[in-house]
């Protein structure tokens, strides 16, 4: 399986421009894309509180592949890229940067490593530098807690008058809600999304897989 990996972190590079890039590297490469994985996470959280992150790690197999835009879009801390890679490769999946057209294998050189990791640590000065919200980031919604259940909603055919009422909230406002996050195109295209239900939310179910014990 190949997995197109994107993550929508606030303030920073959006979903459309993350799958843009990945589509073009993936053509170039004649790579055939076969699930779409969108995680919506707090910039802060460390890895052992990325719940749905990890399980979805924990679930491949010898053989996946993932693509991501950049490899900060795996966690903006260094030390926990690192982590991650280590997991990835010694489990034997193929990680792909679509920006910076490189693909890390278990038998990858940490000459071939260590540049993407300071393109890592660039990335993250040029982010500390910059003032105000960039264009194209998207703000926290009210809605954000009842995304998964919008998500099925819809994949169910019901339409937004019929979820506004459900969720007790107006037309209007669930209707800009859905179209600037693009949430009918995700269903179109099959994305799979990560983020926990409000349910789940609520549970205790941390999985600590790899090097990310301590």
């Amino acid at each position: 399986m190949i997995y197109a990996y994107l993550r929508q972190l606030l303030g920073q590079r959006n979903i459309t421009d993350q799958q843009s890039t990945i589509l073009s590297f993936s053509l170039t490469q004649e790579l055939r894309i076969d699930k779409e994985v969108i995680e919506y996470s707090n910039r802060n959280s460390p890895i052992e509180e990325r719940d749905q992150f990890e399980k979805f790690v924990h679930g491949l197999k010898d053989g996946d592949a993932i693509i991501v835009d950049e490899l900060w879009m795996l966690s903006e801390k260094v030390d926990e890229i690192i982590k991650i890679i280590h997991c990835m490769l010694s489990r034997g999946i193929l990680l792909y940067s679509a920006s910076s057209q490189t693909t890390l294998t278990k038998n990858s050189t940490i000459g071939e490593i260590f540049p993407l990791l300071n393109r890592v640590r660039e990335e993250q000065k040029n982010r500390q530098n910059q003032i105000g919200r960039p264009k194209g980031s998207r703000s926290k919604s009210k809605f954000d807690p009842y995304q998964s259940e919008i998500i099925d909603y819809l994949k169910e055919g019901i339409s937004v008058s019929a979820i506004a009422r459900k969720i007790v909230v107006s037309r209007s406002s669930l209707k800009d809600y859905i179209q600037s996050r693009g949430i009918k195109e995700m269903i179109e295209r099959s994305w799979v999304e990560i983020t926990p239900s409000i349910e789940e939310a609520k549970m205790d179910n941390k999985l600590l897989i790899c090097p990310f014990e301590k």
